[in-house]
């Protein structure tokens, strides 16, 4: 198992018999380089979807049509998705769980907003973030969120052993806010923040999540390099 950042909030997982493409951002995404967009994306089976922004859906309709990779997220969204643009979807809610091939990927609640494209009004369902379970591995992707109570379950239910948290502060958690998190509600091995360093107003650096995180392998992404698991 290998999980890619691609800058901000996407990420690449290759696990099992899978490779998962969460929230991907190509298009004005400037920490992903324009050469680099196809290998970033090939191969993809499945696009998952936390919540509609363009910073995490500009390129999901062109992607999942080039791919043949469905669009899995909020059944609301979903179906928006598979009504007006045509995409092949696989549309669930909070608390289930769905199958992609030897992938067990689960949808929880997020603390954010959702709205997408020039129909705003459009109904979205809401925000959510990931659980994806394969390889002997629970991932936790946070998709944008602040702190909620709501972590307290999934950490206890689900007991995630990594964690992908936003943690770039202004419109998510910052570095402090996510070292809280991880503290109270769950006993990751290994953290991986993310949506930071994008632009000026975000958090530009792990250091204060890596301190308050001795006991945590806190893993600050470079941009396409994998990490192994």
């Amino acid at each position: 198992m290998q999980i890619i950042w691609l800058g901000h909030g996407s990420f690449r997982i290759e696990i099992e018999d899978q490779v998962l493409l969460i929230d991907p951002w190509l298009t004005g995404n400037p920490m992903l380089p324009e050469d680099q967009h196809a290998a970033a994306t090939t191969a993809a089976t499945h696009i998952l979807i936390t919540h509609g922004h363009f910073d995490h859906t500009a390129d999901v309709v062109a992607l999942s049509k080039s791919l043949g990779a469905p669009a899995v997220g909020i059944y609301d969204f979903m179906s928006y998705l598979e009504s007006k643009e045509g995409l092949s979807v696989i549309g669930f809610n909070m608390g289930g769980t769905v199958n992609l091939g030897k992938v067990a990927v689960s949808l929880v609640p997020a603390l954010h907003s959702t709205s997408y494209g020039p129909d705003a009004t459009a109904s979205l369902g809401r925000e959510a973030g990931f659980i994806v379970n394969g390889e002997g591995h629970t991932i936790y992707v946070s998709g944008d969120t602040g702190i909620s109570a709501e972590m307290d379950w999934i950490g206890d239910y689900y007991k995630p052993d990594i964690g992908i948290l936003s943690a770039g502060g202004h419109f998510t958690m910052d570095m402090k806010g996510a070292a809280y998190a991880a503290k109270r509600y769950f006993d990751f091995k290994t953290v991986i923040p993310c949506h930071y360093k994008t632009f000026e107003l975000l958090e530009q650096s792990a250091t204060d999540l890596i301190d308050a995180l001795p006991e945590v392998n806190v893993i600050e992404p470079q941009v396409m390099k994998p990490i192994p698991f």
